[in-house]
């Protein structure tokens, strides 16, 4: 091991090192100071029980999608499996809100706070969708004789494919967060900033969880067309790759709850939310799926229509200096 250290890390060791102290005793007790000094002050427990509770709902989410498609979870009102992950995925995503808001209210920031809400997004928003993904192809895509294909070591190419997508998946949430977590610092993280770099987990998340609950919704309503639900299960492993590509991405995101949920509005402004709301409220699955899609593609249909018309532009002022 090296003797290096970090610049004034041993200045007291070396202050009693000239005192004529055995330098032994005083290196074992300087790293000993050093150790108390990493040990963690305080942690906040508000927001951090609603960090756990993030973490719990997504725990909760893979429990309910490892069981079988078709089952209904008792105590509810019909609904399936895949059903239930997807609804935990949101209350999740509420935790996830929550708790830095309370952070911020309470001016409880932390270091190991913002360490612990990142690594509940990553069981809440990267681990669980994927494996409800991976339960929903599999229902779609299944070879005789085998009761999933859905494994890194079948012979079957798809099925190595679709097991590569939603490990893609869980490696860019990780990465999207470990960046985050880098490039924002713990108090800026809980700052009013309005732009994302990269879509976030949490959205990504809401994406694939809302189209699970539109397809469960529908397919159990429509039970008689078999191959819609069939092109529809099979084509969510795309989208759950596009969504990883747009996590580690540099494509602005607008901050949503900063954005249009905070501040003063025109009247006209908050009664569309109130609209919004009332349809959320009778037709919840619609309106999450469609809503979080629309959000995970805005960034790319900006970047688009910013493309074109810089090209657009860029060929008229060569057809003007044509002319000329």
């Amino acid at each position: 091991m090296s003797d290096v250290n970090e610049p004034g890390q041993f200045d007291d060791s070396e202050r009693d090192l000239d005192s004529g102290e055995d330098p032994k005793l005083v290196r074992r007790r300087t790293k000993k100071q050093n150790r108390h000094r990493r040990r963690v002050q305080a942690i906040s427990v508000l927001p951090s029980m609603f960090t756990l509770g993030n973490l719990i709902a997504g725990f909760a989410a893979i429990h309910y999608a490892s069981k079988p498609l078709d089952s209904v979870v008792a105590g509810t009102s019909g609904w399936t499996a895949l059903e239930m992950a997807g609804t935990l995925i949101f209350l999740g995503m509420f935790f996830d809100a929550i708790d830095g808001s309370i952070a911020r209210l309470t001016r409880t920031t932390s270091d190991i706070g913002a360490q612990l809400d990142s690594l509940a997004d990553i069981v809440t928003f990267g681990v669980a969708p994927a494996y409800m993904i991976l339960q929903l192809v599999s229902k779609y895509y299944l070879v005789e004789g085998s009761e999933t294909v859905i494994s890194p070591d079948h012979d079957d190419m798809f099925g190595r494919v679709f097991w590569v997508i939603a490990v893609i998946y869980v490696c860019c949430a990780a990465l999207r967060l470990a960046r985050f977590n880098v490039e924002t610092g713990v108090s800026e993280a809980l700052e009013d900033h309005m732009i994302f770099r990269g879509l976030p987990s949490p959205g990504a998340a809401g994406c694939l969880a809302g189209l699970i609950l539109l397809h469960q919704e529908y397919l159990g309503r429509f039970s008689d067309a078999d191959w819609m639900a069939r092109f529809t299960g099979l084509g969510m492993a795309g989208i759950m790759l596009l969504c990883a590509l747009a996590m580690v991405s540099r494509l602005p995101y607008v901050h949503a709850a900063n954005r249009y949920f905070r501040g003063q509005g025109s009247f006209a402004y908050v009664v569309t939310l109130a609209v919004i709301l009332a349809f959320a409220a009778f037709y919840p699955q619609e309106v999450l799926a469609v809503g979080f899609t629309i959000y995970a593609l805005s960034a790319p249909m900006r970047w688009v229509w910013v493309v074109w018309r810089r090209r657009l532009g860029a060929a008229k002022r060569g057809a003007a200096d044509g002319v000329v």
